[in-house]
């Protein structure tokens, strides 16, 4: 396919490689090639109003913009004052993406600011409702789209993208969008959001990264009948029709993007763990929804053993919900528990896997090889007191686990009940429990009502994110187990280490050294996770401790010990403008 790359590519760049390494550095002055309007139509290098005398001068700007010069702030200030007048969330979202396609730097800057404002708008929850009605309220697409047609010009396709440089790919092939499910086209959403919390958290520069879409068709029948879907018409691929629009996307992207990380985003459990397995040795690759779900609940259970002591090897885990997220918490607490010296047996003895169809456990009909590791002996049933009636009873299930532990990922709004709670309760003086379902309408509990039901004692961190709980007097805020707190830094720890794949030593460390962020004032309220407002810090520590492990576990490239933090320094973007001068 090389063959149908433009002959002087170069030409096509929207930021040849000296503008970029400037930018990328944030040193200036950037030299760059475009005038005039096509200056002000590129988002990576608008300034809008803040273009400097000088600038306007050289660069044919002289009369396409009003004389006023704001600087960077200003115009901050007046981006928060539109956002805010918008009363509707999606209102929000809409007004963010339009920044976001005219002004990279300053959106950016917006973002970073004010994370803890506007984070829930450009991803969770807002995010779910503009990929539901994403056909109608796009503006200017974004990133990659690939369909079951482009399955044989994948690499073109890659270089139309016009990027000299791509170190973080996020992929979905849409169909299982947060709780919502298949989204069709409107899943493109999820990258897109994802990227720029890359961004905004770790610094990677949004040149370096590229939202993809691998459009293989909906099952959605009311997406099909809408005349306005922007999406590729047609049922969606199964079998190996649907592999092999996989397997020439990862073959592409190696032959035009080879440094490039991927994260694989929102497939279904099936596809998510396979294709995981598949190609996580053949490039550098993860998957957030398994592997980032497991590092962000192991970090809330370290974390609550901070507070009230003991060893993970003696809590009792139940997890509700057996999908991608589920399995990808049991496989990481199990090699946590084999790091601390538990074989796997003992390790069921820690984790308890609840599916759709009630306890998983060995003999049961639907246990597929996902869910076998974490199946339960038929003795321990008899020894827990089970009758074959409680086994699809979660209250009759917790009276008998006793959990001092319950994480759930079912995706089914109220499943963690009063009589569970409180069962929960009854036996464990200070239970974790973690409704991670998102968007927030999906949580299996709201944290009012868990901190009501167990009198207060209960540790609550959950998905989405919730206001803080005031209970006899006293505000009890809720951490957000979010996997916005690993994320970023994995891939920023990745990209600097240069590593070629991404073990699981990985997530564990991420972590580990998540759950020592979280402050003794934040743990002495109940909160098992930082502020949001902490989160590029918390990037950056990640990274640094990602950085170090790799290195240590011959994954990445021999740095020095004092030398990483500033090599994570250096990898990490401020959005803030540099002088331009004519290229």
């Amino acid at each position: 396919m090389r063959g149908h790359a433009p002959s002087h590519p170069e030409r096509t760049l929207r930021l040849p490689l000296p503008a970029l390494e400037a930018l990328v550095a944030g040193r200036g002055p950037v030299p760059v090639r475009q005038r005039g309007e096509a200056l002000l139509a590129e988002p990576l290098l608008n300034k809008d109003s803040a273009f400097s005398e000088t600038e306007r001068e050289q660069l044919g700007l002289r009369g396409l913009l009003p004389p006023g010069v704001l600087t960077i702030d200003d115009q901050v200030a007046l981006e928060l004052e539109h956002v805010r007048r918008k009363p509707d969330p999606l209102e929000k979202y809409i007004g963010l993406a339009a920044l976001q396609d005219r002004n990279e730097t300053l959106f950016y800057r917006v973002l970073s600011e004010h994370l803890e404002e506007f984070m829930p708008i450009v991803y969770t929850p807002t995010v779910g409702r503009a990929c539901q009605e994403f056909s109608h309220i796009l503006r200017r697409p974004r990133g990659l789209w690939i369909t079951p047609d482009d399955v044989d010009r994948i690499p073109t396709l890659l270089r139309n993208a016009g990027r000299a440089d791509i170190r973080l790919v996020v992929v979905t092939d849409n169909e299982r969008i947060l709780g919502l499910g298949d989204q069709g086209a409107g899943g493109m959403g999820i990258p897109i959001g994802k990227l720029a919390l890359y961004t905004a958290a770790a610094g990677i520069h949004p040149a370096l990264t590229l939202p993809v879409s691998l459009d293989v068709g909906t099952d959605r029948r009311e997406l099909l009948d809408d005349p306005y879907y922007v999406g590729w018409r047609g049922q969606r691929l199964r079998g190996d029709a649907y592999d092999a629009v996989v397997e020439a996307f990862v073959t592409g992207l190696a032959e035009v993007y080879p440094r490039a990380l991927v994260q694989w985003e929102d497939f279904k459990q099936h596809n998510a763990l396979r294709l995981l397995d598949r190609y996580r040795w053949r490039r550098p690759s993860f998957n957030d929804d398994i592997q980032g779900t497991g590092a962000v609940a192991l970090a809330g259970i370290l974390a609550a053993l901070r507070r009230r002591g003991g060893r993970l090897a003696d809590e009792r885990i139940l997890l509700v919900g057996a999908g991608a997220a589920g399995v990808g918490i049991a496989r990481l607490l199990t090699a946590r528990l084999a790091a601390d010296g538990l074989d796997p047996s003992a390790a069921r003895r820690v984790i308890v896997l609840v599916d759709s169809r009630g306890l998983v456990f060995e003999g049961r009909e639907g246990v597929g090889p996902d869910k076998a590791p974490f199946a339960q002996p038929t003795d321990r049933l008899e020894a827990w007191g089970l009758a074959e009636d409680d086994l699809r009873d979660l209250t009759a299930i917790v009276r008998a686990v006793r959990p001092t532990t319950l994480i759930g990922t079912s995706g089914r709004p109220g499943a963690f009940s009063e009589s569970v709670i409180r069962e929960m309760a009854a036996a464990t003086p200070e239970p974790l429990v973690m409704p991670l379902s998102n968007p927030t309408a999906n949580a299996e509990a709201t944290p009012a009502d868990i901190l009501a039901w167990s009198g207060g004692r209960a540790l609550v961190a959950t998905g989405s994110p919730f206001d803080p709980v005031v209970l006899d007097g006293q505000v009890r805020p809720i951490g957000q187990a979010n996997n916005v707190f690993v994320f970023p830094g994995i891939g920023l720890g990745v990209i600097v280490a240069e590593a070629q794949v991404v073990p699981d030593a990985a997530f564990l460390v991420a972590a580990e050294t998540l759950a020592g962020l979280v402050s003794p004032e934040r743990l002495a309220a109940g909160a098992l996770f930082p502020a949001i407002g902490e989160l590029r810090s918390v990037a950056r520590s990640i990274a640094v401790a990602v950085v170090r492990r790799l290195r240590d576990d011959g994954f990445g490239r021999p740095i020095p010990d004092d030398e990483v933090e500033s090599a994570v320094d250096a990898a990490m973007w401020t959005p803030a403008y540099l002088p331009y001068v004519p290229a």
